[in-house]
């Protein structure tokens, strides 16, 4: 299992994913979720992975083999005009990779399912953020739902649905974000660290700021012992139950 999150605010993007991967309680390791490509002052893409590892690695190595070889350039992430045709493409050569791993043709066998979140920005247009499906189509982010979770999203979700604001810096994102990771990472034990994130900032067409967070992190480590201190404190200050 894993925990993505991709939060489009007024003033860019924010991606969050975790690193574990787990083929049961004794077989856990450690993988690489999000991956970047960019053109400064071009493009900036980010995507992050949800589902069978083997999967989710094919859909990356594609790709990313597409920027490299000449003659596997069309289509490349790089080239398209949009980041309508970047969604079109991933979700292409994610139901490419799931039907040839399939037993039966185009099903989306669950065995070999994946889940992506997509989002930059394309000269020319709109910054935008996709979830895109095994099957290949894709919904993208509104006015409505600014923010798009894959992996294990239950125990983290209230927390940004109470919290989120559009209009809120980098900086809260990302500790609202922390908050949400520090919920699931206690709840669940397929989630967990190290975290890593990046920052895109609106019309920058450029990656931001990019960063693991591990262990010994010790920013994260107060929000984690802050926030639970917090939730105590709140916890205490609401009315008593009357038998």
């Amino acid at each position: 299992m894993t925990y993505c999150v991709g939060v489009r605010l007024n003033k860019g993007l924010v991606f969050m994913s975790d690193t574990r991967t787990n083929a049961g309680i004794d077989n856990i390791s450690t993988f690489r979720k999000m991956f970047s490509w960019s053109v400064p002052g071009e493009r900036a893409i980010t995507l992050m992975t949800s589902g069978n590892l083997a999967t989710t690695q094919s859909v990356v190595s594609l790709l990313e083999e597409r920027t490299k070889a000449p003659e596997e350039r069309n289509p490349s992430i790089l080239e398209v005009p949009t980041m309508f045709q970047a969604a079109r493409l991933v979700g292409d050569t994610l139901r490419e990779v799931v039907s040839s791993n399939a037993t039966s043709g185009q099903t989306a066998d669950s065995t070999f399912n994946a889940t992506v979140i997509l989002g930059g920005q394309i000269k020319g247009g709109a910054q935008q953020l996709f979830l895109i499906y095994p099957e290949g189509n894709f919904l993208e982010a509104s006015s409505d739902t600014q923010f798009f979770q894959i992996g294990e999203t239950k125990y983290g979700k209230p927390i940004i649905v109470r919290a989120y604001d559009p209009d809120m810096s980098f900086e809260d994102a990302l500790k609202l974000l922390m908050v949400s990771f520090d919920s699931t990472i206690k709840a669940n034990l397929s989630v967990g660290l190290p975290l890593d994130f990046q920052i895109y900032e609106k019309d920058s067409f450029a990656l931001g700021e990019e960063r693991r967070i591990t262990q010994d992190d010790e920013y994260f480590n107060s929000i984690s012992s802050g926030w639970g201190e917090a939730l105590k404190i709140a916890f205490d200050s609401l009315p008593d139950f009357k038998l």
